[in-house]
């Protein structure tokens, strides 16, 4: 979605309110309209309440010297309503956008193990984040 979308405000409003503290963040950047051309948030519901969200975007956290991109970032799913494959559902949808885009490769930075490698991402390593710490970086074809 963009910030067009009738949902926009609703799905910013339930990021901010989340349990995950980057939640706030996120709400902040949908509120700023800080999403670029071809950028976007996708929101999970359940029977028409916001469940989850996730993002495409350029860049991540990962510092600026590397040159991958795009990124998944900011998944997060309702503590209420894990358990139902929600995360890999909006996976699959932007993996399906992003392909639609043109891009040969998704990227997600994580210090998860064993999440991203179930939706056949596959680990490159620890890389610097723009933080100045480490995370594992992911990649996967399209």
């Amino acid at each position: 979605m963009t910030n067009t979308h009738e949902k926009w405000e609703t799905v910013a409003g339930f990021a901010e309110k989340c349990s995950w503290r980057a939640g706030k963040y996120l709400a902040e950047l949908m509120r700023s309209d800080s999403f670029r051309d071809r950028e976007r948030v996708f929101a999970a519901f359940d029977d028409g309440i916001p469940a989850g969200f996730c993002t495409l975007t350029e860049k991540d956290e990962l510092a600026p010297k590397y040159p991958y991109t795009p990124f998944i970032g900011f998944v997060f799913v309702d503590e209420a309503r894990r358990g139902r494959r929600l995360s890999g559902k909006m996976i699959k949808k932007v993996l399906e956008y992003a392909k639609s885009i043109g891009h040969r490769k998704v990227y997600v930075m994580s210090g998860e193990k064993g999440l991203y490698e179930k939706f056949g991402f596959i680990p490159m390593g620890e890389h610097e984040t723009v933080y100045g710490n480490t995370e594992q970086l992911f990649v996967k074809g399209l």
